[in-house]
């Protein structure tokens, strides 16, 4: 049997920049013909992704181990949209993970659409939407919606709190302002399940740092408890003394706050370390009550939200909140 011999370093360039996946179109172009790619699947070096793509990991994505991994099977199902469909670009959740927005559901489907609104039907398990004329920008050689765009596409498809989540995170990441958002508004306005959509942008909140933060917060929104504030910031004596993601003011001049373990800034194990001192000295001020929860907590019966609400109840009746927005003194 023949030695497979190398693959070009173009191939491998490719799909450095593409989750992994390269067009048997790229490969012709690299001098890997059809011949070579169908002996390279069969000694299990890469696999088909259907007609027109191929991955250059052999692993199974289900089987991978990375950090990003969540990101990377979505970004890697919006790349394989635009391989199998050259010249369209990415839409709707493939254009927001492409957009580096967080809160999107673990598996979404590749979504492309033509310029235009040209109508296709899909193949490789790729769906062509027809969007008419949005605003697209490059992204990787590429066309992916615009942010905006994007997200009016994408909201009627999504649950509530994930709808919620990916607003909140493309305002937390600035990748949209206030006029953006009024945008959204405008291109949801005549869709197909609007209103509800409608009701997401209000719900959002550019404080929130994670989608686990979003699914808290509108978890005590359910419960009656919205919180006064969200990343909320303490100090005493003009000093720093912590951050905490969700805040109530008590009547007793006290606050309640919530802490979600796991995720963002308290997801390192180093983090956690300093997650430590930087609690008792919020405690040690008793002016503090703080709850600890793991993002899946949410997923319990009556959520976060309940235990908050339980919490509320036994402790003094809440306070409006301070109307300066700077942080709270705890003097």
């Amino acid at each position: 049997m023949r030695p497979l011999g190398a693959v070009p370093p173009a191939i491998f360039s490719l799909a450095a920049r593409q989750e992994g996946l390269v067009s048997v179109r790229q490969c012709c172009a690299a001098g890997v013909d059809r011949r070579r790619i169908a002996r390279l699947v069969s000694h299990g070096v890469w696999r088909r992704e259907g007609e027109r793509v191929l991955d250059t990991d052999p692993v199974e994505p289900g089987k991978r181990v990375r950090d990003d991994y969540f990101d990377h099977l979505r970004r890697r199902s919006a790349v394989k949209g635009l391989l199998v469909w050259p010249g369209t670009a990415a839409v709707g959740s493939a254009a927001l993970a492409l957009h580096g927005v967080a809160g999107l559901p673990r598996n979404i489907q590749p979504e492309v659409a033509f310029p235009r609104g040209v109508r296709h039907h899909g193949r490789d398990g790729v769906v062509v939407r027809q969007y008419g004329n949005f605003e697209s920008q490059p992204y990787n050689g590429w066309r992916i919606a615009k942010i905006g765009h994007a997200l009016a596409q994408a909201l009627p498809s999504l649950s509530r709190d994930d709808g919620v989540a990916v607003v909140s995170s493309a305002l937390n990441k600035k990748l949209l302002d206030d006029a953006g958002l009024a945008e959204v508004e405008r291109l949801l306005h005549g869709r197909r399940g609007a209103a509800p959509s409608l009701s997401r942008l209000d719900l959002a909140n550019r404080g929130d740092e994670s989608p686990a933060e979003t699914r808290a917060r509108l978890s005590c929104v359910d419960h009656g408890v919205p919180p006064h504030r969200v990343q909320v910031v303490f100090r005493k004596g003009g000093q720093f003394l912590g951050r905490c993601d969700l805040g109530w003011r008590l009547r007793d001049g006290r606050w309640l706050v919530v802490e979600i373990d796991g995720i963002g800034p308290h997801s390192t194990p180093e983090a956690l370390v300093k997650d430590a001192p930087r609690q008792n000295r919020l405690l040690a001020t008793g002016k503090v009550v703080l709850l600890r929860f793991k993002p899946a907590d949410s997923d319990q019966p009556g959520g976060i939200g309940a235990v908050v609400a339980a919490h509320l109840r036994d402790l003094p009746s809440q306070s409006p909140p301070p109307a300066r927005p700077a942080g709270i003194s705890l003097d």
